[in-house]
């Protein structure tokens, strides 16, 4: 057995993530004085490179906090005390919204749902009709504790169609599906480096529309020279602007690598091997008896899977286990998932079909340990290697 201090082997976890060697090697440069203009030139050049990986016509915003921090802020910024809010509800993410939203609007409404079903569009769009009274649609692409997608471009279309804003948490799903701001029509597109890009957690994305900067601008109560403005960023992307404070050099230094790796490797490569990863674990899982959570297959994410934890098994033991006799390293659940599930990662350039191999090996070699009943881990193996063809 590996002792607990000891370094994994593999972390095959839903964030933070593994980082790709470019990035590591980026995080060792040297760190520059903020207002060299070297320095100044290289974060518009950094924002541009996001501009084009978002598909955004203007820069987004880097703001220097993990992405909690740029979702509180969308929340403190495009919410205002005459908002109705439908926050639309289907894992303990999308379900913490709600918290950040009520600070600020006194009507908060969900559409909600079993935390292994995804949002229907047309039950949001029967529920706009209903209430036209709505001005902002709030919703989680990815709810990683259940590790289900929401049908993102889909809700999107229908939140337009009655004139509302849209406003998108897709931390754990950009850069590894099919989904940009614009493909799916967000207001603010929320996400960040440390999923599916392969960066270490230290900074988030915000592509903000022009409708939501007009919204933001008339909301008195939008925090102004404060870490939750937007704001202050807005045009912090230009070489000839200040900063608001001091950023995160190393940060900047890493983001560009993984947008460098990401845009040189093509979006639709990245995503194609994001898909295929999860498709060959979930082979070998369901192959080998196990379940998903998600309801139906086709709701889970490329990113990752949310394996059901058996009967009789203590989860926390099985994601130990996996971690002391193989050094993988898993996910737990979180809030009404914890200890129902045992989630794995498919992010970043742990997006590999060959990590998938690893998954099921360590993750069905823990269970035999832990139980009587015994996992055939071949017939898992030789499902995964179906898939990968």
């Amino acid at each position: 057995m590996r002792s607990a201090y000891a370094q994994p082997l593999f972390t095959l976890t839903t964030g933070p993530v593994d980082i790709y060697p470019a990035v590591s090697r980026a995080l060792s440069m040297p760190i520059w004085y903020d207002y060299d203009p070297a320095f100044q030139a290289c974060f518009e050049r950094v924002s541009l490179k996001a501009a084009q990986a978002l598909q955004t016509a203007t820069p987004p915003l880097i703001l220097q906090g993990e992405p909690v921090l740029a979702l509180e802020a969308a929340a403190a910024s495009l919410i205002s005390s005459d908002d109705v809010v439908l926050n639309l509800v289907s894992g303990v993410y999308g379900a913490g919204f709600s918290d950040w939203a009520r600070r600020y609007s006194s009507q908060v409404e969900e559409l909600r749902v079993d935390f292994n079903q995804v949002i229907d569009p047309a039950a949001v769009d029967h529920w706009l009709s209903a209430h036209p009274q709505v001005t902002i649609v709030a919703v989680c692409h990815h709810d990683t504790p259940s590790g289900t997608l929401n049908p993102l471009d889909e809700i999107g279309r229908v939140v337009k169609k009655h004139g509302k804003l849209l406003l998108v948490d897709a931390v754990s799903s950009f850069a590894g599906v099919p989904v940009t701001a614009a493909s799916c029509q967000a207001d603010l597109f929320i996400t960040g480096p440390n999923k599916c890009m392969g960066c270490p957690p230290g900074l988030s994305l915000v592509a903000v529309s022009d409708a939501a900067w007009r919204k933001i601008e008339a909301n008195a109560a939008a925090p102004r020279a404060s870490v939750l403005s937007l704001l202050d960023w807005r045009h912090a992307w230009s070489a000839e602007q200040p900063f608001p404070y001091t950023p995160s050099v190393a940060e900047i230094n890493a983001l560009e690598a993984a947008l460098d790796g990401y845009l040189q490797e093509g979006a639709e490569q990245v995503w194609a091997r994001h898909a295929l990863t999860a498709q060959a674990f979930r082979a070998g899982i369901q192959a080998m008896g196990l379940s998903l959570w998600a309801a139906d297959e086709r709701f889970a994410s490329p990113t990752a899977t949310a394996v059901r934890v058996p009967e009789g098994v203590n989860e926390q033991q099985w994601r130990l286990r996996a971690r002391e006799a193989y050094g993988v390293m898993f996910s737990a659940g979180r809030g009404e998932t914890l200890g129902k599930v045992l989630r794995v990662g498919h992010m970043g350039p742990t997006a590999q079909p060959m990590f998938a191999i690893i998954a099921l090996t360590a993750l069905a070699g823990a269970l035999n340990q832990l139980r009587e009943a015994q996992l055939d881990i071949g017939v898992g193996v030789a499902a995964a290697m179906a898939i990968m063809g």
